[in-house]
């Protein structure tokens, strides 16, 4: 038995992998991180053109009716070209609401509503911080809420872990070493809670998934990249791609990326499967994904040399979306501790 790819997911990801080469290059992702909302349109524009909100909103509500894993492919070539795009929140809210409201879900796959999330409460509790919930209104503050700048609507959670969404209110943007993306604290003042959802845990599970999806194609941005540039720079005569140190390095990088790619798949299968041990899955992907990434970027400057640092060659941008990730919804040591609760290892 083979198991892989089907002939559509295939075609799923080149289309995307397409799209990004296309009209997400370098020099416009540059223009995105010094603040051009014009730039950062033209995505998002072409993003809804290729019907991307909508992969996994079902086909009678105006979707593509495809899973999580079909996501974590697009996002996988989003991640490649460091794209900024309201993607994830997309379809983390999509999938959360396709059976809570499905006139929501609809407009979400026609480009007419776009989501910005905010569910870091749901793995960092601050004493005295967060966002209250009292006779359907929304107050209080939420840290890192992503895509929050342009949304229509935002999918929140309240101190006690459940979701809620709500109209978008006054919000302050965080800056973050990752200017390709617009972090904000979201500042919500009795705002009215239109849906109510309980699956704070599934929420949170899709969101990682893909976060460790997007750091797996940044992963494997940054492996190309030097191998590229170790097959051209020269040293002593010689390309450097050829000096034993330089191929141990860029084995090494491919050897971790590469099982990550299963893990990542298997959770994203036992999400679509609804498993038991879906969300746990999802958490320990990430975790241990962040861990590879890290890793990875760090190698790949080293094969750089001095020109990583360089804008550039402009791999900082993909060194800092692997940081950012990392802490992202939650450390690897949180996320670990997460689904080591979740199996009754160890006391919540």
């Amino acid at each position: 038995m083979e198991f892989g790819l089907s002939e559509d997911q295939t075609l799923l990801q080149e289309t995307v992998r397409r799209f990004v080469a296309e009209q997400a290059p370098l020099d416009l992702i540059r223009k995105i991180a010094e603040g051009d909302a014009e730039a950062k349109q033209t995505i998002a524009t072409g993003m809804d053109e290729l019907g991307l909100n909508g992969v996994v909103i079902p086909e009678e509500l105006g979707g593509a009716g495809l899973g999580m894993l079909d996501a974590v492919l697009v996002q996988e070539c989003l991640g490649y070209g460091i794209v900024p795009s309201g993607f994830l929140a997309n379809v983390v809210a999509s999938s959360t609401l396709s059976r809570v409201d499905t006139g929501l879900v609809q407009d979400i796959a026609a480009g007419e509503a776009r989501f910005g999330i905010a569910l870091n409460d749901l793995v960092s509790r601050r004493d005295g911080a967060g966002l209250s919930a009292e006779s359907g209104e929304l107050s209080g503050t939420s840290m890192m809420a992503l895509s929050a700048e342009d949304a229509t609507h935002l999918l929140v959670c309240d101190g006690e872990g459940k979701l809620h969404v709500c109209a978008p209110q006054d919000h302050q943007i965080l800056l973050t070493i990752d200017r390709t993306r617009v972090f904000a604290e979201l500042k919500l003042s009795k705002a009215k809670s239109h849906v109510s959802v309980t699956d704070g845990k599934g929420a949170l599970a899709r969101a990682c998934l893909l976060l460790a999806a997007d750091s797996l194609g940044v992963s494997q941005a940054m492996l190309d990249k030097a191998v590229e540039y170790a097959k051209e720079r020269k040293q002593f005569g010689r390309v450097i791609g050829s000096f034993q140190a330089v191929k141990h390095l860029c084995a090494e990088m491919a050897a971790k990326i590469e099982p990550c790619r299963a893990f990542i798949w298997h959770a994203a299968h036992a999400l679509d499967m609804d498993e038991d041990e879906a969300s746990v899955m999802a958490f320990l992907a990430k975790a241990h994904m962040s861990d590879v990434a890290t890793f990875v970027a760090r190698t790949s400057t080293e094969v750089h040399g001095g020109m990583g640092f360089t804008d550039l060659v402009g791999l900082h941008y993909w060194f800092k979306r692997v940081g950012v990730n990392r802490q992202l919804l939650g450390s690897p040591a949180q996320l670990r501790q997460m689904a080591a609760v979740a199996q009754g290892l160890v006391a919540a």
